[in-house]
Order: C-alpha cells, then structure tokens, then sequence
C-alpha cells in the first residue's frame, strides 16, 4: 500500500531522472548543432568540387581527351566493397538496426561478391549476423576533430584495394538526418569513375553561360578535384551519421521526459489524494473526540 513517504520517494526519484534527462537533452541538441554546422559547410564545399568536376569534363577535348583515372585491374567477378557508417552510443533506438536492413537489402539486388568495412561495433553484428562479409571494422568518430583521420584511413585502404583489384565499385551506407521521422538510411556510389559516375555529374548545370575552362595540367587537376571530392563524400556522410545518431538520442530523450512528466503528475495526484484522505482521517478523528468529550460532559452534569 501506497503511503505519504513511499509516494514522496518516488516523486523525488523522478525529479531526479528527469533532470539527468534534460541534462543529456541539452548535450544532443548541442552536438546536433556541431555535426549540422559542419554538415552545412561540407554542403558547399561539395558543390564546389562537383562543379570543378562539370567544368572539367566540359571543356574536355573532343579529339585528344584527358588520360582517365587509374582503372582497377579486371578481375573475374565484381567486388562490390561499402563503408557503413553505424552507431556505439546508447539511446539511440533501432539506429543500427535500420540502417543494417537497408544494407542487406540494397546490396542483395547487386550481382556481385561484396565487402563491408564497418564503423562502429553493433552494426559490425547486424550485418555478420544478416549473411554479410565484414572484413575491416573502424571506431566510431568521437567528435568532429577525430572524422578527418579517419576519413584518410578509408581513402588510402580504398585506393590500395582498387589499385590492386581487389574491388571494383565502392559505396557508402549511412543515416541522414531528416525533420520528420528523425533520420533515414541512404547510400552514394562513389567508385568506379566511369560513364555512369560522369552522367551524374552532368546533371549538374554549370551557373553561367561561358563555357568553363581548366587552367594548367588537366590530368593532375583531375585527380585532385576526384580526391576532394571521395573526401567530401565520405566526411559528409560521417556527419550526417553522427548527427542522425544525437538525432535520435534527443527524440528518445524528448519522449523520456514525457513520460516523467506524465508519471510526476499521477504521482503528484496520488500524493495529494492521500493527504487529502489523511487530513480527512484526522479531522474526522477531531470531530469525534470532541463530540465524545461532549457526550462525557453531558453526562457529568445529569449526575
């Protein structure tokens, strides 16, 4: 049975876990900030790049074209390497889970031998667990500082392995923040360069009506402008994963202190109902020690 002090507890209890709540709250929203600042500033970086990229195949001549980028060795069936960009952190829902199903069901529409590098250990487990090949594992991102290194690693292993043959296409699979449900899984095709890779490009026009030039060598500012744009590319999508990830931590924690809320005021409204019963109990106690003292000295004076 509920009393006055158990219910006064449990009200300080909740107060307590929802001010931890708001606490970490506060640090998502914050961290949201960060992640959405750098996302914004890659948005434009990105576009820059892309638009390097149309203006290099734009001006590119008809009749003794640029040398293309190094084209990896023919192997004798495709191998399709990707980056998965997951979570470690808690209070983050079915993150990994979603993220891990798009993956499974993306690449199986793919022919092709494949070969997953994961970031983060628990979606590392969903995707070994869902039938696919994990052959390298990297540690989730501690803050903005720590996604440039990590962003060189991924470049240099996936160049190493396009050199040698040992992958023919690469694609990155990761959340995106989105102001609906919070965030969603999408992947990009980075490699190879090829035709398709270059029809993308075009779909992006170029601003102005003069048709762009590339001043100095045309090769070495091919492979520059592709180099910025796989680091974009991959940095974005780092981001954007870790700012899906405060994402979802912020919702889980708005739905938190909801619910403490909710359960502050039933305890609020139990504690007053008690009180109130025991006020009652006391004055009716009152009520009838007087009336009793009244009966005993109604007595006292017919005798």
């Amino acid at each position: 049975m509920q009393t006055l002090e158990s219910l006064s507890r449990k009200i300080e209890g909740a107060r307590d876990i929802k001010s931890v709540v708001r606490t970490m709250k506060a640090m998502a929203a914050a961290t949201i900030g960060q992640y959405e600042l750098a996302v914004g500033s890659l948005g434009d970086y990105y576009q820059t790049v892309a638009l390097g990229l149309v203006a290099y195949f734009q001006s590119e001549p008809a009749s003794n074209p640029t040398p293309p980028a190094k084209e990896p060795q023919q192997v004798a069936a495709p191998v399709i390497g990707a980056v998965v960009f997951g979570s470690d952190q808690g209070l983050v829902g079915s993150f990994n889970d979603t993220l891990a199903a798009f993956v499974a069901q993306t690449l199986g529409a793919l022919p092709g031998r494949k070969e997953l590098w994961t970031v983060g250990e628990r979606v590392q487990h969903l995707l070994t667990d869902a039938g696919l090949p994990v052959t390298t594992h990297f540690l989730v991102p501690t803050g903005i500082k720590a996604i440039t290194p990590l962003v060189a690693q991924m470049l240099l292993k996936a160049q190493e392995a396009l050199d040698n043959g040992s992958l023919t296409a690469f694609y990155i699979f990761h959340n995106r923040p989105r102001e609906a449900t919070g965030y969603g899984p999408v992947y990009q095709r980075l490699l190879p360069l090829d035709a398709q890779w270059k029809q993308e490009l075009r779909a992006l026009h170029w601003p102005t009506k003069t048709r762009p030039q590339v001043a100095g060598a045309r090769f070495p500012t091919l492979r520059a402008l592709v180099g910025e744009f796989l680091f974009v590319s991959l940095f974005r999508a780092c981001a954007e994963s870790l700012a899906s990830e405060n994402a979802s931590r912020l919702r889980a924690m708005q739905r938190a202190e909801k619910s403490i809320d909710e359960l502050l005021g039933e305890l609020a409204h139990q504690y007053h109902r008690k009180r109130q019963s025991a006020i009652d109990e006391e004055l009716f106690d009152v009520v009838s020690g007087f009336e009793a003292l009244n009966a005993d000295h109604a007595r006292e004076k017919r005798g």
